[in-house]
């Protein structure tokens, strides 16, 4: 590999523009190089201050090497590695949260970014409307230092509403359906518990884009590392691994038209991202999730090895062509059949070791936009979707925690122990309609529509197999 510099070292690093929710691999792989190649490119002070929610983990990393930290391209043959030095800092919430919010409320902040994953947003999958009982949400609203990051926005908008500044733009990144909807409607319900008054401003001042992210990142290990110190010299803490595909489309629409230059640089600034955010999540997202149970439970650990196997090679392009593709309206200028070709050979990519256990967390929070809105429409229009139905049923056996071979599965998911629950305490027959009746994931109607379907295939996995039940679609 080529090292690459973004910029020569120690020269002045830009002003903090923006703060960053949810400062994992996926971010610091895709958004925060494109903020970086927009300064170099059109200037402005669109530095980064990471989040971490959580955990110090990142912050402990890159700390000691000053917020610098190697981004990895990984193709099949070969790649390039590039110095990343757009990140300012990075805070941990929960050790000073009036850090966080001093920061946010910080007059040169103009965009808030999000990448915290579906459950990160407190959302009811199913309606896309706020848990007022999700535990975070309920200590939001039993004080000022919020734990959430629709609180930590709330909060942080209600200071500068008070300063009389204007609000900052928020920007979910996350695979969310019009995610910048959901954000907003998660927000305007917190806010409006908290003061109408602040809602009815943010309702009106702020904005909210949608917008569509995508690129493969997988999980950084310490082979990974140790590789990269073998071949650079120098050892990175906290470098990330990415596939050379990338793409953003973003809803033009911020405070005041305050942003990095994304157009230069190949972002897609669009009016509606709609088209282009279904096409992703029912394409790539359906396919991943629906590889990563199926998958998982035939024996492969990574997307890859899926991929590669002509089994599923097989099974993922009839998805496509027969249940996913006619359920959609394709972007203008784009060829859905020639996305799904180089979808499969993204997937086939032997570099990326993106593990089926990985894609598979959190099924609970993503089914419903990445699977069950084909499958409603599908079933609406009298298309069948054998397919979309045996990746559900792969999902039930999944969260059931114990695979073919009687071996345990490591489920993470903000339900799992409900799922278990569920799972154990109903007969083979009975299960389905059991894992069903979770209103947080499936409505009523939906439940009624995919039992028949879902639970035959819940059957032929329990008699032949993942592989071989895929093999029969």
């Amino acid at each position: 590999m080529s090292v690459e510099l973004l910029k020569p070292q120690g020269t002045p690093r830009p002003g903090v523009g923006i703060v960053h929710l949810g400062l994992g691999a996926f971010f610091r792989a895709f958004g925060i190089p494109w903020i970086a190649e927009a300064m170099e490119t059109s200037g402005g002070d669109w530095g980064v201050v990471g989040v971490s929610l959580r955990s110090p983990t990142v912050r402990n990393a890159l700390a000691p090497q000053g917020f610098a930290y190697t981004a990895a391209e990984l193709a099949p043959s070969g790649g390039t590695l590039r110095v990343i030095e757009t990140v300012q800092d990075v805070l941990v919430a929960p050790e000073d949260p009036l850090a966080l919010l001093d920061r946010m409320s910080d007059p040169m902040v103009k965009l808030v970014t999000l990448t915290i994953t579906e459950k990160g947003y407190c959302h009811n999958p199913a309606t896309g409307t706020l848990n007022p009982d999700h535990p975070d949400i309920r200590a939001d609203l039993a004080g000022e230092l919020p734990k959430s990051a629709v609180g930590f926005i709330v909060r942080a908008l209600q200071r500068r509403k008070a300063a009389g500044r204007a609000p900052f733009t928020v920007l979910s990144c996350d695979n969310l359906p019009e995610n910048g909807r959901v954000t907003r409607g998660v927000v305007l319900e917190l806010a409006e518990k908290i003061d109408p008054e602040l809602a009815a401003w943010i309702a009106e001042e702020g904005r909210f884009p949608c917008s569509m992210v995508d690129r493969i990142v997988p999980a950084t290990t310490d082979d990974d590392i140790a590789r990269l110190e073998a071949e650079t010299g120098r050892h990175d803490a906290g470098p990330v691994m990415h596939e050379p595909f990338r793409q953003w489309v973003i809803e033009d629409d911020f405070v005041n038209g305050e942003r990095p230059d994304f157009g230069a640089v190949g972002v897609q600034m669009v009016s509606d991202v709609v088209p282009f955010e279904h096409m992703k999540l029912r394409m790539l997202n359906a396919a991943h999730s629906s590889m990563a149970y199926l998958g998982y439970l035939a024996g492969h650990e990574t997307i890859s090895a899926v991929a590669c196997d002509p089994v599923f090679s097989r099974f993922v392009e009839g998805l496509w062509k027969r249940e996913i593709i006619p359920a959609l309206a394709a972007p203008e200028g784009v060829d859905l059949e020639e996305y799904a070709a180089q979808l499969l050979e993204r997937f086939r990519n032997p570099a990326i070791r993106h593990r089926t256990w990985q894609i598979a967390m959190d099924g609970s929070q993503k089914l419903p936009q990445r699977i069950l809105a084909t499958l409603e429409e599908n079933h609406a229009n009298g298309r069948p979707s054998p397919g979309l139905e045996l990746a559900v049923a792969g999902w039930m056996r999944y969260v059931g925690g114990v695979d073919e071979k009687g071996e345990a599965i490591d489920v993470q998911d903000p339900l799992a122990e409900r799922l278990r629950a569920l799972s154990d305490g109903a007969s083979d027959e009975n299960r389905v309609q059991a894992l069903l009746s979770v209103r947080e994931v499936f409505s009523s109607a939906q439940a009624v529509a995919l039992e028949p379907g879902v639970a035959a295939a819940y059957d032929r996995l329990l008699e032949v197999g993942a592989r071989n039940a895929v093999g029969e679609i």
